[in-house]
């Protein structure tokens, strides 16, 4: 791991503005590539001795020179930011738990809420990425149990990539989804248990249930016929608050990842 970071802070080394900084700051960047649209894996904790390992994968708008971006508005919207927090909170909860956390922009989502959104095009090709990226932690930590969270498109290349992923992955967590691709749990071909939780007043309830013509992304996870363990989102009055402290949403996941049951609804 050690090696893999230095080499890519030797990249970004050579680059300009934020990514030089990157470097500086001797951040654990596990993925760096900025062809294609460019390509960002933050390592928060330990990777190389976690028992416990959450991938955390980005939806729609995220680029990497967007990848840590915060406002005052959306201070939790950033790949970064989520990863971030999950980790200060799962380790604030069980101290002495070996927990690491990737915020993983391995693919390029759709840059606006337009067509490609729309569409599984650009999920497909993120959920190859995602299970050859889950496969390389797998190979590297075989003994630790690895949950995949998906938070808006992201859930869809979650659920794109589920039927493929390492026995590793015991759980997978979505949140504010517009779907993962299927219209039951059941059609992910997965061992993996499914989690899904959306607030009452996130703008994604209102995205039709729908597939058609290569358009929409099926049930929405949180419906009673999906089959999906359904936990509660308490404090989230937003589509990108899922990880904000306090939430219940943040609580929900920490305990998924740690192994513990989330409350569910």
């Amino acid at each position: 791991m050690r090696l893999r970071y230095r080499a890519n802070r030797a990249v970004m080394a050579t680059s300009h503005g934020e990514f030089r900084a990157w470097a500086e700051q001797r951040r654990q960047i596990l993925e760096f590539d900025r062809r294609s649209g460019g390509r960002v894996a933050e390592v928060f904790g330990d990777l190389a001795r976690a028992d416990r390992i959450a991938v955390v994968v980005p939806g729609v708008g995220n680029r990497p020179a967007t990848f840590d971006r915060a406002t005052a508005e959306h201070p939790y919207r950033s790949p970064h930011a989520q990863a971030a927090q999950l980790y200060r909170q799962a380790t604030a909860t069980a101290p002495g738990a070996r927990v690491a956390v990737v915020a993983w922009l391995g693919y390029r989502p759709p840059v606006d809420l337009g067509r490609g959104a729309a569409r599984e095009e650009l999920a497909r090709a993120g959920a190859t990425a995602l299970d050859r990226f889950a496969a390389g932690l797998a190979a590297v930590r075989p003994h630790a149990a690895i949950t995949v969270i998906g938070h808006s498109y992201g859930s869809v290349v979650a659920g794109l990539a589920a039927h493929r992923l390492p026995r590793q992955v015991g759980d997978i967590a979505v949140v504010g989804s517009p779907g993962m691709g299927v219209d039951r749990a059941a059609d992910l071909h997965t061992r993996a248990r499914i989690w899904a939780g959306c607030a009452g007043d996130d703008w994604i309830r209102d995205v039709p249930d729908v597939q058609l013509l290569g358009v929409g992304h099926g049930t929405a996870p949180t419906d009673p016929g999906f089959g999906a363990h359904v936990f509660g989102t308490a404090g989230v009055h937003a589509h990108d608050q899922y990880f904000a402290p306090g939430t219940e949403s943040l609580a929900n996941l920490t305990a998924i990842v740690l192994g513990r049951d989330a409350a569910v609804r």
